[in-house]
C-alpha cells in the first residue's frame, strides 16, 4: 500500500485549522484535514446551544496572523467563531485540503515502511507519513452516570448536540451541571420555559464579564490605528493571564486568586437576593481549582420565581422526573450540561492509537501515567504529534496553544524535510526530562493546595495528576521555539 498523503491532520477545528494555514505557509502541500463533521470549527460547530458565547475576551480568541478588528462585542457570540473558521478556511486555501464527514476510529504504525495507517469508519484505510492530532478534547460529550437516565422519556440533550427543533416556551425543564455551557445556558432559556430546575453538584466561580458591543467607530480605530489590533490583544491576553494561568498555576508564589474569590463574592452579593440560594451558590474550593467562567447575569438568573436551585444528589432517573435525596421533580426536557471527556480513556486521542510493535497509547499511558514531550510527542509513536496532549495547555487562549504546538511540530517537520528523514521520534530520555520537570513545577499550582479538595475538577485524571502546563503562556511559546531538536531521533527507513 501506497503513502497517500505526506500529512493527515485529524480535525477542522481551530488547531487543525490553523495548522494548515501554516503547513501551507512553509511548502507542505501533501497534507490532508479529516473531520467527522460537515463543517469547520470543531466546537463552534458542535455547539450551538442557546446563549454560546466566547468565555474569554474575542482579541485573545484569534489567531495572532488574522487579528479581527469585527468582533461585533469583546466576547464574540458562538456564531461569529464559527464564521470566523470558516473565513479562515476560505482565506488560507484550506478548503481543497478538508474532508469532511471522515471520522477516523484508529492509527496504527507500520515500522518496516515508516507510515501510519489510518482506518475510518466507514471501514476505508487512509496512509500517511506523518498524524498530527488537532482533533481537541472539547469534542467526545460526556454523558453522567446515573441511574435510569436512558429511560426519561420527554426530550433529553447534550448542550453539545442542541436539538433547535426543540421549543422549550411552556415547558418544565432540567439541566443536569452548573460549569462553563450551563452558565450560558440558564440565563438564556430561563425566560422563556414555565420552570427550570437547575441540579447543582458543585457551584461555579462566576465572575462578572467586561461583555460590551464594540461601536463601529471602535472597529474603525482598531483597523486603522497603527498597532491598535496588537494592543487590543495584548491587553486582553494579559487580563486572561492573570484569571488563569498564573492563579491557577503560581498561586504558591503569586496567591492571585485571592483577588477573584473576593470579586466573585461581592458579585454573589449584589446579584443573588436569596441568603440561602447565594451559599448554594458559593464555591468552597479556591479560584483556578476548576476553569471559573464570566458571566454578568448568571447569578441574577437563580432570582426568578420559576427557577429553582437543587443541590440534593441525583439518585435516579425515570420516564417523567429527576429524583434527589431532597425532591422529586417533574421534567418535560432534561439538558445535559455535564462538559466533555477531556483526559478520559479514548478521548485523546478520539482514535485508538498503536505505535511501535503495536503498543497502544492507552497501554504506555496506564503504565507511565500521561505525559508527552512539551504536550506534542510520546516515545514508541514516531511520526505522530499532537496539538492538546497532557502538559501542552497552560489554561490561556487555545490559539496559544494551538501556534506555540504548531511551531514546535513544523520545526520536526522542517528538519526532517532539510535531512531527508523519514521517522521523527522524541527520545525517552527528553520525555522523560520534560515529565520531571513539570512534576517538580507543579507544587506552586492551586491544584495541589488543600482549598481544591471539594473541586470535583475535571483537571485532575485518572491518575490523580493535573496534566496542565504549570508556565505561562510566553515561556510555553519561547520553548516551542527553542527546544533542543536533538532531543528528537531522525532517522531514515
Amino acid at each position: 500500500m501506497n503513502i497517500q498523503h505526506d500529512i493527515i491532520v485529524i480535525g477542522a477545528g481551530f488547531s487543525g485549522i490553523g495548522f494548515g494555514i501554516q503547513l501551507r505557509r512553509h511548502g507542505f502541500h501533501d497534507f490532508v484535514i479529516v473531520d467527522e463533521a460537515s463543517g469547520p470549527g470543531g466546537t463552534w460547530h458542535w455547539n450551538t446551544y442557546p446563549g454560546i458565547a466566547v468565555d474569554i475576551p474575542s482579541f485573545s480568541y484569534q489567531y495572532s496572523f488574522e487579528k479581527r478588528p469585527t468582533w461585533s462585542r469583546t466576547y464574540a457570540k458562538g456564531a461569529e467563531l464559527k464564521n470566523y473558521a470558516e473565513h479562515c478556511v476560505d482565506k488560507y486555501g484550506l478548503r481543497p485540503h478538508i474532508r469532511f464527514g471522515v471520522s477516523i476510529t484508529a492509527a496504527a504504525y507500520d515500522d518496516d515502511q515508516a507510515r501510519w495507517r489510518l482506518t475510518t469508519a466507514s471501514g476505508d484505510v487512509l496512509t500517511a507519513r506523518y498524524v498530527v492530532n488537532a482533533a481537541g478534547v472539547l469534542t467526545r460529550p460526556k454523558l453522567p452516570d446515573i441511574d435510569g437516565i436512558e429511560s426519561f422519556a420527554g426530550v433529553r440533550m447534550h448542550t453539545s448536540r442542541w436539538d433547535h427543533a426543540v421549543d422549550l416556551r411552556g415547558k418544565k425543564v432540567g439541566i443536569i451541571g452548573t460549569g462553563a455551557s450551563a452558565v450560558q445556558v440558564i440565563p438564556a432559556i430561563a425566560p422563556e420555559v414555565a420552570q427550570l430546575t437547575v441540579f447543582q453538584r458543585t457551584p461555579i466561580w462566576c465572575l462578572p464579564k467586561p461583555d460590551v458591543a464594540i461601536s463601529r467607530p471602535a472597529k474603525a480605530l482598531l483597523a486603522r490605528l497603527p498597532g491598535g489590533q496588537q494592543v487590543a490583544r495584548l491587553a486582553s491576553q494579559a487580563f486572561v493571564e492573570v484569571t488563569f494561568p498564573i492563579a491557577a498555576h503560581y498561586n504558591g508564589i503569586v496567591p492571585a486568586g485571592k483577588a477573584g474569590e473576593q470579586l466573585g463574592r461581592a458579585f454573589l452579593r449584589r446579584q443573588v437576593d436569596d441568603p440561602i440560594v447565594r451559599d448554594k451558590l458559593t464555591p468552597r474550593y479556591g479560584l483556578g481549582c476548576k476553569r471559573p467562567s464570566f458571566h454578568n447575569s448568571y447569578p441574577a438568573t437563580f432570582n426568578r420565581a420559576n427557577v429553582a436551585l437543587e443541590t440534593g444528589s441525583i439518585t435516579t432517573v425515570d420516564a417523567g422526573a429527576v429524583h434527589t435525596t431532597e425532591a422529586s421533580h417533574d421534567l418535560d426536557v432534561l439538558i445535559l450540561a455535564t462538559g466533555f471527556k477531556v483526559a478520559d480513556p479514548g478521548n485523546m486521542p478520539t482514535y485508538q492509537l498503536h505505535g511501535r510493535g503495536g503498543l497502544e497509547l492507552e497501554q504506555w499511558w496506564d503504565a507511565n501515567r500521561l505525559q508527552a514531550y512539551e504536550g506534542v510527542s510520546v516515545p514508541e509513536f514516531p511520526n505522530h504529534f499532537s496539538i492538546f496532549g497532557p502538559y501542552g495547555y497552560n489554561g490561556s487562549s487555545y490559539f496559544a496553544l494551538i501556534e506555540a504546538q504548531t511551531h514546535h511540530i513544523l520545526r520536526l517537520l522542517r528538519r526532517a524535510r532539510s535531512t531527508r528523514a523519514n521517522v521523527v521520534e522524541v527520545t525517552p530520555a527528553a520525555n522523560r526530562r520534560f515529565f520531571d520537570e513539570m512534576l517538580a513545577r507543579r507544587k506552586h499550582q492551586i491544584f495541589w493546595q488543600d482549598s481544591c479538595a471539594s473541586a470535583n475538577s475535571y483537571y485532575f485524571d485518572r491518575h490523580g495528576d493535573v496534566p496542565l502546563r504549570p508556565t505561562t503562556t510566553v515561556e510555553s511559546a519561547w520553548r516551542s521555539r527553542h527546544f533542543d531538536l536533538d532531543d528528537y531521533r531522525f532517522a531514515q527507513v
